[in-house]
């Protein structure tokens, strides 16, 4: 089949020839992929990577899985067959793919070499977003959603309305992890909130944070294509560049109800200047959730008197659970996330073959005019010109 594959380190590229996917376990779909997004975990991947995908002559620890793998984990499709033993779905319906790869998968795979590995803490407890062996579809685990189709089973999946247009449907993954920090917070309607970054996730933390019932929301954001969606979003901009960093910190705190601070921060950009923004923005007893990827061999300055001393809470956010899908998937039918609003994040729709050079590669060069752009393998609907 016709997919955008990593062969190796470097060696990123179109194909038509990537074995097709077949059901194996009773409870798997076979799902054709209407959209794909784009995530900086892709774009990573193709800068400092492998760093999810294995080494070239290595396996996945779930799934036992080498390369080459179709990329791709934002994923929106139609079922177009079922498993023996799928009790959920049938044939035709609308779908989001949750892509995480745990412990809990592994049966999936029965011949790899580590099937029979001792489930992790993390997955006994059900926390199977911090699993031992964390993987993605798309991203090592299996072949992904740049692809025309993937199998996967059906605990992946989650049915959208039939009236929820495709391409806000691949918006689910993303917006599922904002909405996971939001809830990892324990955030409380009526408080106030900053932003860092007005990226793919930080927009999604916006309209996260409308299904959670606030509106009143600061984004922080050195790029003006970003902070415009930010404004149309209904969120108040603030350019972190228009001074030095020592004086946005007081800037930002002054803009924040009774000019004290922020009860929230979201550090949607993961560098030491805004992890050092989202502590000293907080009003007392305030929670800053990092949302970013790091790299895992970066280390920053911290000082833990900045939080002990007014008795605030740093802490991360990884992934999503099932819970998340359902309560976004549930948001965007009750209508407190706007799924107009959600195009917003949407810059273009690119065609398989070009994936490359007018998806990836545009994404990496043009970020000043970019945000999410959505692959479309199966060319099922009009594209953006």
């Amino acid at each position: 089949m016709r997919a955008l594959v990593y062969f190796s380190k470097g060696d990123i590229r179109f194909t038509d020839t990537l074995a097709e996917p077949e059901i194996s376990t009773g409870d798997e779909l076979l799902v054709d992929i209407v959209y794909c997004g784009i995530c900086g975990t892709d774009l990573h991947e193709l800068t400092d990577g492998p760093i999810f995908f294995p080494l070239d002559n290595e396996r996945n620890e779930i799934s036992g899985n080498g390369l080459p793998q179709a990329m791709g984990h934002e994923m929106a499709g139609i079922v177009t067959a079922v498993g023996s033993g799928v009790k959920k779905f049938q044939v035709g319906d609308h779908v989001a793919i949750e892509p995480t790869g745990t412990c809990r998968d592994r049966y999936r795979w029965p011949d790899a070499p580590d099937a029979k590995k001792p489930v992790c803490t993390s997955c006994q407890r059900g926390m199977y977003n911090c699993c031992d062996y964390l993987g993605l579809i798309g991203n090592g685990v299996q072949s992904g959603g740049f692809a025309e189709r993937i199998v996967v089973n059906e605990s992946h999946c989650y049915k959208c309305p039939d009236n929820l247009p495709w391409e806000v449907a691949a918006l689910i993954q993303p917006i599922a992890v904002c909405w996971h920090a939001i809830n990892i917070a324990q955030f409380k309607p009526g408080s106030s909130v900053l932003i860092l970054g007005g990226g793919p996730i930080g927009l999604g933390t916006i309209l996260a944070l409308n299904g959670h019932g606030c509106t009143e929301i600061i984004v922080s954001e050195p790029v003006k294509l970003r902070r415009d969606y930010a404004e149309k979003m209904g969120a108040v901009v603030y350019d972190p560049l228009q001074c030095s960093h020592e004086q946005s910190i007081p800037n930002l705190r002054k803009m924040a109800p009774g000019a004290d601070g922020f009860d929230y921060c979201f550090d949607c950009s993961g560098t030491p200047a805004t992890l050092k923004a989202s502590i000293e923005c907080l009003t007392f007893r305030g929670t800053a959730v990092n949302v970013a990827m790091w790299a895992t061999n970066k280390a920053v300055n911290f000082y833990p008197m900045d939080i002990t001393k007014q008795e605030k809470i740093y802490t991360g956010s990884m992934c999503y659970t099932y819970h998340d899908f359902e309560e976004v998937i549930e948001a965007f039918g009750d209508g407190s996330i706007d799924a107009e609003k959600a195009r917003h994040m949407i810059t273009s729709k690119v065609r398989l073959e070009q994936g490359y050079e007018d998806a990836l590669l545009k994404l990496l060069t043009h970020k000043e005019e970019t945000i999410k752009i959505l692959i479309t393998p199966n060319n099922h609907h009009e594209l953006d010109s």
